[in-house]
């Protein structure tokens, strides 16, 4: 998978610091996936929630943060869409952000 907007996830980490591994971990796992499809993604994370139009919710360090990507498998791309603190993930619509 090629993601897009590692830039996001670096200036969250620097504001962020016990996230920091989890993320970089997270972004490394994504870039050497080649995910076909949901479920394969769902295999490697079942704890992530679907969403619509492809976008994904991922629990970041307990569930602390969360990580909001939105996939085209047909391209292999994935962009990063949200990156935030729990309550700022509950103040947002996950499914159009």
């Amino acid at each position: 998978m090629r993601i897009i907007a590692k830039r996001t996830l670096r200036e969250f980490w620097e504001i962020h610091a016990d996230c920091e591994q989890q993320l970089k971990s997270w972004y490394r796992e994504a870039e050497r996936a080649e995910w076909k499809n949901i479920n394969e993604l769902k295999l490697e994370y079942p704890n992530a929630s679907i969403l619509r139009e492809n976008r994904i919710v991922f629990n970041i360090k307990g569930n602390n943060y969360r990580l909001i990507v939105k996939f085209n498998f047909d391209f292999q791309i994935g962009w990063i869409r949200f990156v935030g603190t729990h309550a700022e993930y509950d103040k947002i619509d996950a499914n159009t952000i």
